[in-house]
């Protein structure tokens, strides 16, 4: 099974894609990001989202998608998270897959152990659960990673 795990943002999606097969522990099989620049119209860069989301969903085929909630935002950065957030759900809702959807909190139990881990502790999880080498990088990947573990984990 594949999983995909989503970081949503408008300056930077963090994708992450694993593989799961039975009894086998999960292999990473991608991770990147989609990145928007700051002066670029705010309707374009939805639409680099939409178009790019609709390219992974479409060369990735996950069986699961699993995405980290709207938790705690800067205000003034809310609005802006929750349209490409928006916009995620609408490509994900395109291919008929329902996001499975995870707090900070909830990913954080999952790879940790405990819920106020810090982001080092997860992203040490990420690369003890996937037998990395390393982390990740950048954060914004390795914490959509995070989310496709806590599918495998929890879901």
């Amino acid at each position: 099974m594949k999983i995909l795990g989503i970081d949503p943002g408008l300056a930077i999606v963090g994708f992450g894609l694993i593989e799961v097969e039975k009894p086998n522990a999960p292999k990473l099989l991608e991770f990147g990001t989609i990145v928007t620049p700051k002066q670029t119209p705010i309707g374009d860069r939805l639409k680099t989202i939409y178009e790019d989301m609709h390219t992974l969903i479409e060369q990735f085929q996950p069986q699961v998608v699993g995405m980290e909630k709207l938790f705690f935002y800067r205000m003034g950065n809310l609005v802006n998270v929750a349209q490409a957030r928006g916009v995620i759900v609408l490509v994900l809702n395109q291919q008929n897959i329902e996001p499975i959807e995870f707090s900070p909190p909830q990913i954080k139990q999952a790879l940790t152990g405990h819920g106020n881990a810090d982001k080092n502790d997860v992203q040490e999880a990420v690369k003890r659960e996937l037998s990395l080498d390393s982390i990740p990088r950048p954060d914004d990947a390795a914490d959509a990673i995070a989310a496709a573990l806590t599918c495998w984990l929890i879901a």
